[in-house]
């Protein structure tokens, strides 16, 4: 467990999933969702599209959260290089899946912490993940949209809950960053910054 010495900890997000993530490391936080644009630029490549909004993030909550370690986080699928965004509706999510079907698709899951204490120290990582989709039938990928409603996911898949099943292999050396949040990454951050995880309780 944290101790009175534990930073003030801030996740940059609204996303259930990543407060769920961020939960797992039992460290006091408070989540703030940021309010910036999340349109990819002209001509800007995926994983760049993913670490400048994880860092937008961060840096939107830093402007009023001063004495804080603060993380934001974002994730762009591709297919082909082209990406792949929140479905939002059940059509465009049907669509993608017949589309990913049999094919991999890329998850570029950036990661920024801000050390917005004295330093102002920004440290950024992209954690690729590979992730091939099995051959499904279209009633198949319509049923399962219709269980999960996973509208708010890149993708239109939950690989955290039902969404698993889609999924033929998954390739990747963080087995959290497909849900959103890169733990082994994220630790190695908040360690640079003499965060501790293991203090002792007797």
């Amino acid at each position: 467990m944290s101790n009175s010495n534990t930073p003030h900890i801030i996740l940059a997000s609204s996303s259930a999933y990543r407060k769920e993530l961020l939960s797992r490391l039992q460290l006091p936080f408070i989540s703030i969702s940021p309010e910036i644009d999340e349109t990819p630029k002209p001509n800007e490549q995926p994983e760049e599209t993913a670490i400048r909004l994880a860092q937008e993030k961060a840096e939107a909550i830093g402007l009023t959260n001063p004495n804080a370690i603060i993380i934001g986080s974002d994730q762009v699928a591709t297919l082909n290089g082209a990406q792949i965004g929140k479905p939002g509706n059940h059509y465009t999510a049907l669509a993608q899946l017949k589309t990913m079907r049999g094919k991999t698709v890329i998850f570029h899951t950036a990661l920024c912490v801000l050390d917005n204490r004295t330093s102002h120290q920004i440290q950024i990582a992209n954690c690729q993940t590979l992730v091939q989709v099995r051959e499904l039938s279209d009633a198949e990928l319509d049923a399962y949209l219709h269980i999960e409603k996973p509208y708010d996911c890149a993708g239109s898949a939950k690989n955290e809950g039902l969404g698993i099943a889609l999924l033929q292999s998954v390739q990747s050396d963080d087995p959290t960053a497909l849900t959103g949040l890169p733990l082994i990454a994220l630790t190695s951050m908040l360690r640079n910054l003499n965060v501790t995880f293991f203090n002792s309780v007797h």
